[in-house]
């Protein structure tokens, strides 16, 4: 009994780590990626052969309620007019929505797939809440995620229960 309300605890932190934020504004558009990308960065560096677009130094990228910052910020153009295939986050990856907040060496989001991939010793955190893994994945049009350990250790999650001083759920 113990064990299945502790797996339940652990679903409940998952899901609620990818699930979408509540704090947007009716003004927004629906779709997040109907939303212009703001990104500012110390220096651009575009590669027309290769369709990539690299960002360096102190990265901030914004859409909608998801804000990334990194130490570089590679945004790979697909071949139609204004198509982001997929954007690779590297160096002191942060990103944040609402109370939730990931981090890791490196992050890829690739559109195709809708997929958030956090590598190097990623961690998401929401509240007092906590995962971490080898690898975390999200996948952000179907609100889940999946946490993989590997031979350098195990899933671990931290879990507070619901009135005993957690903060899951509510904002910043």
């Amino acid at each position: 009994m113990k064990w299945h309300r502790i797996f339940l605890q652990i679903v409940v932190l998952v899901t609620l780590l990818c699930r979408p934020g509540h704090a947007e504004s009716p003004a927004q558009p629906a779709v997040r990626g109907d939303q212009p990308i703001q990104i500012k960065a110390d220096e651009l560096s575009t590669d027309n052969a290769q369709k990539t677009a690299t960002f360096s130094g102190n990265v901030t990228a914004r859409q909608g309620d998801i804000t990334i910052y990194s130490d570089r910020l590679i945004v790979h153009y697909g071949t139609k007019e204004r198509e982001v295939t997929k954007v690779e986050a590297l160096g002191k990856v942060r990103i944040v929505q609402g109370n939730r907040i990931g981090q890791s060496g490196r992050a890829l989001y690739d559109n195709r797939s809708g997929t958030i991939l956090l590598e190097d010793n990623p961690r998401v955190n929401q509240g007092e809440d906590m995962v971490t893994g080898k690898t975390i994945t999200f996948y952000v049009n179907e609100q889940k995620s999946v946490v993989t350990g590997g031979s350098e250790g195990r899933v671990q999650a931290v879990i507070h229960p619901k009135g005993a001083g957690s903060n899951v759920g509510t904002s910043p």
